[in-house]
């Protein structure tokens, strides 16, 4: 398994815009991916402009599949409006 964690902070006021696109993005890469196996979405009210994704794809090569499917085309330009700044860290030892 390869685990991807993202933390992306909102600009300010973009949140109610990030969030929709984000989830629709979420739920696209579990049901039209096969190297999916999660992908979830959470914020925490002590950051409001904050928002955390963890990942879990089959290996590394379906998390690269990813950058090319439409739904992450189709969202990427319109949520990288929205972000300030975006962390990637890669976990490629996960317990199977």
């Amino acid at each position: 398994m390869f685990a991807v964690t993202v933390t992306f902070t909102i600009k300010e006021g973009q949140m109610d815009a990030f969030l929709p696109l984000i989830l629709k993005n979420a739920r696209a890469s579990v049901k039209d991916e096969p190297g999916c196996r999660q992908f979830d979405v959470c914020t925490d009210p002590s950051h409001p402009n904050t928002v955390f994704l963890y990942e879990l794809y089959d290996d590394e090569a379906a998390f690269e599949a990813h950058h090319q499917m439409p739904h992450y085309k189709d969202t990427g330009p319109a949520v990288a409006g929205l972000v300030a700044d975006k962390q990637l860290r890669t976990f490629d030892t996960v317990a199977r």
